[in-house]
This record gives structure tokens, sequence and C-alpha cells, in this order.
């Protein structure tokens, strides 16, 4: 078993990491139903052939909630089964925070351009467009730093989910 974890997978929004291993793509997902049986005092989930969701069971339930996307593919290259994991918190806060971001992202750039174009042709028609600017990089800001609160505040349980994918193929691995 292979474990590849870039810099880059640590720092992002929604951290990932990929293993390698003999067991066919079939077979982990059998080890992966059984072992979830086994753990579903502590975890809980859905697995189906070609992906796997799973959720740390928990008594305090805050917004950034991690679980854990397991993703399996046949690499023809090593002729291995690649599983990709991902975790984030749930689909729907998921989209919340990107729809946030994506409204924000376009309320600045409108905002930035009719302060740009009002000075380019000497106007005075929009004069709070770059204070209004500088609000929206402020809530982009504050939507960022809630993402990283609720990452922080859900390591503990993200450490929980990366040990349930390496336990689960650790005991079959050669």
């Amino acid at each position: 078993m292979k474990i590849e974890e870039s810099v880059l997978d640590q720092i992002r929004s929604r951290p990932r990491f990929k293993i390698h291993t003999e067991i066919s793509r079939e077979r982990y997902v059998e080890i992966l139903k059984e072992y979830l049986k086994q753990q579903s005092e502590q975890y809980t989930g859905n697995i189906n052939s070609e992906t796997a969701t799973i959720m740390v069971k928990s008594e305090q339930d805050y917004y950034w909630k991690p679980c854990l996307s397991l993703r399996t593919e046949h690499d023809s290259e090593e002729n291995k089964t690649l599983i990709r994991g991902i975790f984030g918190p749930t689909s729907a806060v998921w989209t919340f925070f990107m729809f946030l971001y994506f409204i924000g992202s376009i309320l600045w750039m409108v905002f930035i351009t009719m302060w740009f174009v009002e000075r380019q042709i000497n106007s005075n028609y929009f004069p709070w467009a770059l204070s209004a600017s500088f609000v929206t990089l402020f809530f982009l800001a504050l939507t960022y730093f809630a993402t990283k609160i609720g990452q922080y505040q859900a390591r503990e349980e993200m450490r929980k989910l990366r040990d349930f994918a390496e336990k689960s193929i650790l005991q079959f691995e050669h």
C-alpha cells in the first residue's frame, strides 16, 4: 500500500489523498462494507460499487461536519487499484460555501469594474463602487476564514476518517 499526499493537498479547502493497493475494486468495496459494519458504533456511511461516503458519529453537530468521500479507480499503468479520498463538509454545506464564493467574486468584479470605468470616463456617478468592492472583499475573507475555522473544529474527525480509510485496507494488504 502506498499513500500519496502533497503539501497542496493539505492546504486545500477539501484535503485529498491517494492510496495505491493490490486489492481489486470489487474486493475493496466488500472490505469497506464489512469494516463499516464492524465500526458502526463510531462511523456511518453509504457505500456503492465506485464511491463511498463515510462520516464520524458524534455528539456535536456543527456546520463543517466532515465526511470522507472515497472513489475507486483502476490504475492501468501500475495495474493497481487507486483509492482517492477527499475530505469535506456535507454536499449542502459545500454548495452553500461555493455559492458564497461565486456571488462574492461576481459582486467584487462588478464593483471594481464600475469604479474603474468611472475613473476612465472622469465621472462621479458611482462614488461608492470602490468602497463596495472593499466590503465585498471583506465578506469573501470572512467566508474563507469561516471555512478554515470549520476545518479546524473538524480536524479530529478528519483524522479519524483518515485512520478509517487506512485501517480498512491495512489488514488485507500483503
